[in-house]
């Protein structure tokens, strides 16, 4: 077997990962063809990663014309620790305003963790008016523990 092949998390624990995990990197395409690189919280809708984002931010601007995007979540310092997930896809535009605040709650719930729902609402249905949410669509995923080389 490769170390390719050896580090790779099967599918059960790219899913714990992602769920234990609460940034990531979100790649989108610019209009020249660049990456456009960001840092978001993330929550997951039915397992899919899902993210908010003002309406007129340049990711949304991207997705809108091109909803091809990548996913970056990782963890660990130094190399024997090294663990990520890089997912691929398209990004869907969630239109129905409850799902919109749904995703948008489990964004914060995993920005402040700990607080109550109820105390949480009132930023999300305030800052849910100029957002707009997406769900990634996965086309493919590439996984690496470094922990398993030991």
């Amino acid at each position: 077997m490769n170390q390719r092949a050896r580090i790779a998390m099967p599918e059960d624990e790219i899913a714990a990962f992602l769920e234990s995990s609460g940034k990531l990197q979100l790649a989108t395409i610019n209009p020249d063809g660049t990456p456009h690189l960001v840092t978001m919280f993330y929550g997951l809708d039915e397992g899919r990663i899902a993210f908010w984002t003002y309406r007129k931010s340049q990711k949304a601007r991207n997705i809108a014309r091109d909803p091809r995007v990548s996913c970056l979540v990782e963890a660990g310092e130094s190399y024997d620790e090294l663990r990520g997930a890089l997912v691929y896809g398209t990004a869907t535009l969630v239109e129905d305003r409850d799902h919109v605040m749904a995703i948008g709650l489990k964004v914060a719930r995993r920005t402040t963790p700990g607080v109550a729902d109820e105390l949480l609402l009132p930023y999300v249905e305030k800052t849910g008016l100029k957002r707009v949410a997406y769900v990634v669509e996965r086309t493919r995923v590439v996984s690496w523990d470094h922990r398993r080389l030991r």
